[in-house]
């Protein structure tokens, strides 16, 4: 559990969210994640302004072993994205829950954000 952060809540998909004081939500790839991938090597992020749609394909991770799609965990529109990636997308791999941030997203539905999975819930399903 020591790589799944209690204080987040997780997708499916590998995604991780944490929601901020002002009710954005932060969203990244999990470290298992960038642990299956391995060594990114380049990143696709949203636009910001972008609507999205829960589930949409959203950003690309490509790693040296595969290319892999981020899915928007929530629907809401992005107001930020980690410009820093671009020039540095191993960040990823070195604080996935940190520094290597994808975007924020303001939610269209606030509550959609509790009915995500727990850490708990996140590890029994890897």
């Amino acid at each position: 559990m020591s790589n799944i952060p209690a204080d987040l809540k997780y997708v499916a998909s590998h995604e991780w969210l944490r929601q901020e004081e002002d009710g954005t939500i932060t969203v990244g790839i999990t470290h298992h994640a960038q642990d299956l991938l391995g060594d990114i090597v380049y990143v696709e992020l949203p636009e910001v302004g972008e609507h999205v749609d829960v589930d949409a394909e959203i950003a690309v991770v490509e790693s040296v072993k595969a290319a892999s799609d981020v899915y928007a965990p929530i629907a809401g529109e992005i107001i930020a994205v980690n410009e820093a990636l671009v020039d540095a997308p191993e960040t990823i791999n070195e604080d996935p829950y940190g520094e290597g941030w994808f975007f924020k997203i303001k939610p269209d539905n606030a509550d959609d954000y509790q009915g995500l999975m727990d850490a708990d819930e996140y590890q029994d399903s890897i």
